[in-house]
């Protein structure tokens, strides 16, 4: 046999090259001229020989598909099979260019099969030719289509109307479902359909732990199918005899709600699942007028529009929620029985589609996720930059090509510092500040923007940390209004004058090391968290302000770090902590991202337990409070401390190792 194809270097196309192959008989493959490298290259991945698959130059736009005479004589009357698969499938391309692909481009592959006298005209629609059908579309139905405004629908739609009133060959028509990765190796070779939503249940995995419970949607239901069983389908129905005029719907006949789908991607990416899932058609009570007047609303459009971009979701793919077309199958069933070609089931493979995605199509591999290409030539300012999580952070960042301005209260201490990041190749400006002193942080602010213009990263890591129970400080106030001061006013003071800078050019991140205490509001350290707090509240307040204006604010709820502000207290020596550096990535995680919020999971579990039991929690933390006791020095003990005498109970080791990071 002899057989043409058109789209052979698509995603289905190749998956039946492979099938083709199998059979005797010369393949001769449209390919347009600047596509003849990737032929190859897929020739040479097939093992094909070149006189079995033949590249013919030509186009979709043209005429007969742009063939000249002489292909036109040596190709007439040979072809068996002309399979048509070339069409664009873009939810959002333009309408003229579906046009030209989708419907053009099948009026042309009719008329070449005319002037070919091809045996049989193969044409490969989509289950989107039904529009949005509401009930059973069959496989004899075309005609009753509805909700087809949808542009790719309708060129679907028409395109296969083509074929069904122009072509005067045999033909043979095959609508697949959403065409979903190779069900043995899991090869997909875009993101499209359920794709969409990885990237949310990616976001999941990050954030929560996997059993814990969700909630989510239900709405209607996916039709997948993978790429190997379409092709095989195709390939087999394909020549049997007998079976022309007739149309096949190669989908699931029983087909997983979306609510499923995401659960089992989620179950397949280690993600938690949704155990309760809303069905979106309880939204259909409300009335439609209603419905437009909110989502035109310029908040709801913003709002839906920055989570729909963040986690890469097309604004189109949201009308087909609540799916309403189910497909029968019969004809399909009929043709493949005794074929033993199986729709397998999508559990069984949904582990390969998510494996090659994270490898392959994670839209995060693409992006320039390093450090030098966010700072490289940029003014980042860190406070408390000569030693701790600030030298570390001072030190990554120079040496990705910034120009980092450090500031402490010490000179011997920033000297060291300047010397260490510049001994690394980097470049250190110092100042020396008091930024418990208002006055000292205006000037701080006034000789930066002097020397350097415009900050672009303003990092706010000095803070003083007190650990005291409140009935220890009864008679010291001093303690809320010290930490206070620098923990928040101080921030507070250089945000405020760094901010109009930023505002003039758009552009700007600021980033606040707040702590873990802040989630986990963790006993003896109300005065520390408070203070922390409030910076939390403000940055929250703050980026609902200039959100549009190009400055982002990032809080980092730091776990337990091992810095000389948490050495006075002993105990620390023997719990859990992160090193300066471990932080640091922290902070370059939040350069690179620029995320809301960075938190490890214990702190977000913590926070989501307090909301969901308050009381339960409460009781965790008192016993927390009970089993760790203030200090010698909070208790106003001098001389040799209680903690150096003996050292940390085994319970104390335990409860500290099992609430990882969190301050004690």
């Amino acid at each position: 046999m002899t057989y043409f194809v058109t789209g052979a270097t698509g995603f289905i196309g190749r998956h039946l090259l492979e099938k083709l192959l199998l059979r005797k008989g010369r393949i001769y493959c449209l390919v347009r001229k600047e596509s003849t490298a990737k032929f190859e290259a897929l020739r040479e991945r097939l093992g094909a020989d070149k006189d079995r698959l033949i590249a013919v130059s030509g186009d979709l736009g043209k005429a007969r598909l742009g063939l000249t005479p002489t292909s036109l004589k040596n190709l007439g009357g040979k072809i068996t099979h002309f399979f048509h698969l070339a069409a664009l499938y873009d939810l959002a391309a333009d309408e003229a260019s579906q046009v030209k692909a989708n419907i053009d481009g099948t009026r042309h592959a009719v008329q070449l099969a005319e002037v070919l006298k091809a045996g049989c005209f193969h044409h490969t629609s989509s289950i989107a030719a039904a529009g949005l059908y509401p009930g059973v579309f069959r496989e004899d139905m075309f005609d009753e289509a509805e909700g087809l405004d949808n542009v790719y629908f309708r060129t679907k739609h028409d395109s296969e109307g083509i074929v069904r009133s122009e072509c005067k060959r045999p033909f043979r028509i095959y609508r697949p479902g959403i065409v979903i990765g190779n069900s043995q190796t899991g090869e997909m070779d875009k993101i499209d359909g359920p794709y969409y939503f990885f990237q949310l249940i990616k976001k999941m995995r990050q954030v929560l732990p996997p059993w814990m419970p969700t909630v989510g949607l239900e709405g209607g239901r996916l039709n997948l199918v993978p790429v190997d069983w379409v092709a095989a389908s195709m390939d087999h129905i394909a020549h049997i005899p007998k079976l022309d005029s007739q149309c096949f719907h190669l989908t699931d006949p029983a087909p997983y709600r979306i609510g499923e789908v995401l659960n089992i991607f989620a179950d397949a990416g280690h993600a938690p699942k949704m155990s309760m899932r809303i069905d979106a058609r309880m939204f259909a009570f409300v009335p439609s007028a209603i419905r437009q007047a909110l989502s035109s609303l310029p908040p709801v459009r913003r709002m839906l529009n920055v989570f729909l971009r963040d986690f890469g979701i097309p604004a189109e793919i949201m009308r087909f929620i609540n799916y309403p077309t189910r497909f029968d199958t019969r004809e399909t069933d009929r043709a493949l029985r005794g074929s033993k070609i199986k729709l397998p089931k999508l559990q069984t493979y949904a582990w390969r589609l998510w494996d090659y995605w994270e490898r392959h199509l994670d839209p995060a591999l693409f992006v320039d996720h390093s450090l030098s290409g966010k700072v490289r030539r940029k003014v980042v300012v860190i406070t408390g930059g000569s030693s701790g999580i600030g030298k570390a952070v001072a030190i990554k960042v120079a040496a990705a090509g910034a120009k980092v301005v450090i500031c402490a209260r010490g000179e011997e201490e920033l000297a060291a510092a300047k010397m260490e990041i510049e001994g690394a190749g980097g470049t250190c400006h110092t100042y020396k500040v008091d930024l418990a002193e208002l006055a000292s942080c205006d000037a701080f602010v006034s000789q930066v923007t002097a020397d350097h213009g415009s900050v672009d990263i303003l990092i706010n890591n000095a803070g003083r940390s007190i650990r005291r129970a409140i009935a220890s400080s009864y008679d010291r106030f001093h303690d809320f209004e010290r930490t206070m001061q620098l923990n928040y006013f101080g921030s507070l003071r250089l945000i405020l004058g760094f901010l109009p800078k930023m505002t003039e050019r758009h552009r700007g991140h600021i980033i606040n090391i707040s702590s873990i205490g802040v989630l986990t509001n963790a006993p003896r350290f109300s005065a520390y968290v408070s203070s922390k707090a409030a910076l939390d509240a403000f940055s929250r307040c703050a980026q609902a302000e200039f959100s549009d204006l190009g400055i982002n604010f990032t809080t980092i709820n730091m776990p337990l770090v091992k810095t000389p502000m948490i050495a006075p207290t002993k105990m620390y020596d023997s719990v859990p902590t992160l090193s300066p550096e471990e932080a640091a990535d922290l902070v370059v995680e939040a350069i690179i991202e620029r995320p809301v919020r960075v938190a490890t999971r214990t702190g977000i579990f913590a926070q989501l337990f307090y909301s969901v039991s308050p009381r339960a929690y409460e009781i965790v933390m008192n016993t927390a409070f009970r089993l760790f006791p203030d200090s010698s020095a909070a208790k106003g003990i001098k001389g040799i401390r209680q903690e150096m005498q003996q050292g940390p109970s085994s319970e104390q080791v335990a409860f500290a190792a099992l609430m990882r990071g969190v301050h004690w």
